[in-house]
């Protein structure tokens, strides 16, 4: 996971959430940019990591309801694509 970076800022490394595991394989899980808060669903051991042009906001959304309670308890916001602050 070292050597994954944010496909929209270039930050790394990212902060992994395990959401569902088996032994050391991540199944389902959340990959977190700490520098523009983005973040990116991993699904069935695959972590989606598109940028913004690319993700599909409906499933998105259903992968943030699905797993609200892992995003709550790190601290990570519900929005894929925070818009840059001044």
């Amino acid at each position: 996971m070292e050597i994954l970076a944010c496909p929209m800022c270039g930050h790394y490394p990212l902060k992994l959430v395990k959401i569902r595991t088996d032994g050391e394989k991540v199944i389902e899980g959340i990959l977190y940019c700490e520098n523009c808060k983005r973040w990116y669903p991993i699904k069935d051991e695959v972590a989606i990591m598109l940028p913004d042009d690319m993700r599909d906001k409906s499933t998105d959304e259903e992968f943030y309801k699905a797993n609200q309670d892992a995003f709550e308890k790190n601290s990570i916001g519900k929005d894929p694509y925070p818009k840059p602050t001044a």
